[in-house]
């Protein structure tokens, strides 16, 4: 098990002096029988892969859908030695990453970063890291809709029948629609895929292009729900696959140009409006990927070019992407 789950035995106190000196709140802010009750479900969900696991969810100092599942177990499996990391849709500097990133700063005092192989932990919204993850890592993912069968089935009751019984026809039913109305499966994020054989789990709304960095990872991945209460985890090293058919497999999206700033090609590429006369450019997602790239030398065709013009579709590489792209 990652040491990050054992890091709250060394934490200690029930009473904690936050990153600015201030006192009178737990450490990382929730109480210490909440965090044991959240590693109960954390340690059940890793020995039940892909299985949903019902947890108290508390009320956390932001609104449902902002992360309060993610950031309850990162609060309960954080210590003072970790390094936490907090993306957004694979970038470090949105609201909704910032905010977290100093929630537990002050709460818990610990060190933060921006780069991937310096953090133990991971939280996440949406992505991936393109780093491959290593043994000492934990990620977290932010999950809005742990159920993969809540538009296909909305009864919670039927839903449990369905995964006890391993009935996952309507998802079937569902992926060849898709390939009916266009020739292929449309589904571009929250793909869902089949843990350790058994279990059919939403990976949380990342794109599909994200799935295969699931298979065989050697991190541990815990998802949390707040709003839903629920928890479930892919252990190390698990066997992830992707739904499809024999005569449809599962394929990510493709992109036909590298990122403009870095020139990183088999990356997941987000389009950034420059302006309002139609400038756009197509980067990497994940930032912290970009920026280590760039440092390296490694330069795209719009830093290539610091003299041409965004809005006129100069040194912009356009990238046409097959399949959709993404969320």
């Amino acid at each position: 098990m990652s040491a990050a789950l054992t890091a709250t035995d060394r934490s200690s106190p029930t009473q904690h002096k936050g990153g600015e000196g201030s006192t009178g709140y737990n450490f990382a802010y929730l109480d210490e029988q909440t965090k044991r009750m959240i590693r109960r479900a954390v340690l059940k969900a890793i020995a039940i892969p892909g299985y949903q696991v019902p947890f108290a969810s508390r009320e956390m100092p932001m609104p449902y859908g902002w992360g309060t599942g993610g950031v309850q177990v990162t609060a309960a499996i954080i210590g003072p030695q970790d390094v936490l990391k907090v993306i957004d849709q694979g970038s470090d500097d949105t609201t909704n990453a910032v905010s977290i990133r100093k929630f537990f700063a002050k709460t818990a005092g610990v060190e933060t970063t921006t780069k991937t192989a310096d953090a133990t932990i991971i939280q996440t919204r949406h992505r991936i890291p393109e780093r491959t993850l290593t043994s000492d890592q934990v990620l977290v993912y932010q999950v809005p809709i742990p159920e993969p069968l809540r538009y296909l089935e909305p009864r919670e009751t039927e839903t449990r029948k369905l995964h006890a019984l391993a009935d996952y026809g309507l998802m079937h039913v569902k992926l060849y629609e898709d390939i009916a109305r266009h020739g292929h499966i449309a589904t571009t994020y929250a793909y869902p895929v089949e843990v350790a054989g058994r279990y059919v789990m939403d990976p949380s709304p990342t794109p599909k292009f994200d799935n295969p960095k699931m298979d065989d990872c050697a991190a541990l991945q815990l998802f949390g729900a707040g709003r839903e209460k629920r928890i479930y985890a892919v252990p190390p090293h698990t066997k992830v696959r992707s739904l499809d058919f024999e005569d449809h497999p599962f394929a990510v999206q493709t992109f036909d140009k590298p990122c403009a700033l870095c020139g990183a090609t088999g990356v997941y590429l987000d389009e950034v409006v420059l302006d309002d006369a139609g400038g756009r450019m197509f980067v990497c997602s994940d930032s912290d990927f970009c920026e280590e790239r760039r440092a390296d030398g490694h330069v795209g065709a719009m830093l290539a070019l610091p003299s041409s013009s965004p809005a006129r579709g100069e040194g912009v590489a356009a990238v046409p992407v097959t399949e959709g792209s993404g969320t």
